[in-house]
């Protein structure tokens, strides 16, 4: 599996063991929003923030992937849906492993929403990404969320840690969660999962301290790093807001140092 390991270095910075993701698949649930109008130049805001990866749908991987002068990780989406669809939550393969090996991929990833009433193709494309993924030596990060109507709250860590453990037990090399509220409950989350776990962005939130506050939880909940898209992406200042996220997750700076990267 050495050609894995190459291409998780990528993806994940081989000195601090963490990474910055700024997932930009959005396009396909719900269309051109605020940001990703024109993806040549959100990916050169990303890569000038010093982002490790960026995540795309395959067809949009010749107007955002590489950005000005410096290059980027790539992860190719397999999965989607539409918030058009009688049913969101349900996520169809829409990509294939050797697809995305022949667009220069890093890295694939998957999504999938547990408790939906698709979940079980879901989880078997899940799977059958997984033997894909290892036959080619392809680093899989699985999305692994929580939304059905046994789901109470999708950020409950009791369904968020079984969320990443069975990304883990079926093959995934990193696992991206919501965050559960507190280091203390997310602790349990990144205990239980034997591989890398990162936090979904998620929603926009009130305030950038709100964003660092979050950031700086999951990490010391023992998170590996942050995938963050509208939060990035939709920033007043991309480039800053991403500058400082990557100086929290790979130089362990406080959210008031990050405050004042902003400013």
């Amino acid at each position: 599996m050495f050609g894995k390991v190459i291409r998780m270095e990528r993806i994940i910075d081989r000195n601090s063991g963490r990474t910055v993701i700024i997932p930009m698949d959005h396009g396909i649930t719900m269309g051109p929003i605020e940001g990703l109008e024109n993806m040549k130049e959100t990916t050169d805001k990303m890569v000038k923030g010093g982002a490790n990866a960026i995540l795309l749908h395959k067809g949009i991987v010749g107007a955002g992937h590489r950005g000005r002068g410096k290059d980027i990780g790539l992860i190719v989406h397999l999965s989607g849906s539409t918030t058009m669809s009688p049913d969101p939550n349900t996520k169809v393969p829409v990509c294939t492993v050797e697809e995305a090996i022949r667009l220069g991929a890093d890295a694939v990833s998957v999504q999938i929403n547990l408790g939906a009433e698709t979940e079980t193709e879901m989880l078997r494309h899940l799977g059958q990404v997984s033997k894909a993924c290892q036959d080619w030596g392809m680093p899989l990060l699985a999305m692994m969320y929580t939304r059905g109507k046994k789901i109470d709250s999708e950020f409950n860590v009791k369904f968020v840690k079984h969320a990443a453990r069975v990304g883990a037990e079926l093959g995934a090399d990193i696992v991206k969660v919501n965050y559960t509220g507190s280091a203390e409950t997310f602790r349990q989350v990144t205990r239980g999962c034997p591989v890398p776990v990162v936090i979904a962005g998620g929603e926009k939130v009130e305030t950038d301290m709100d964003l660092f506050r979050m950031v700086e939880g999951a990490l010391a909940g023992g998170a590996a790093g942050v995938s963050i898209g509208r939060n990035a992406f939709q920033h007043r200042d991309p480039v800053k807001i991403v500058r400082a996220i990557v100086k929290m997750v790979h130089k362990n700076t406080s959210p008031q140092e990050a405050m004042r990267q902003l400013q």
